[in-house]
């Protein structure tokens, strides 16, 4: 797994986002105060998927994806 400085991914962003999807691993960017992951739309959409149906096989049902707020968007 690929770990970076906030500053370090912010200069390479792109390439991040190409690695990620290429790669489909998670690419860890941390901070000062908090760190992250970056992973591909596809691969969030995958473990989201999993995560539904797991919930569902135990008889919970979560939102669909498309149904949840968009990262940076507050929610209420």
């Amino acid at each position: 797994m690929t770990i970076l400085s906030a500053s370090a991914a912010r200069a390479s962003l792109y390439r991040l986002i190409d690695e990620a999807a290429q790669s489909h691993m998670p690419i860890t960017i941390t901070g000062k105060r908090n760190s992250a992951v970056l992973l591909s739309v596809q691969d969030w959409m995958a473990i989201q998927e999993t995560l539904r149906q797991l919930s569902a096989a135990a008889g919970k049902t979560p939102p669909a994806a498309e149904d949840l707020p968009a990262a940076g968007q507050a929610s209420g």
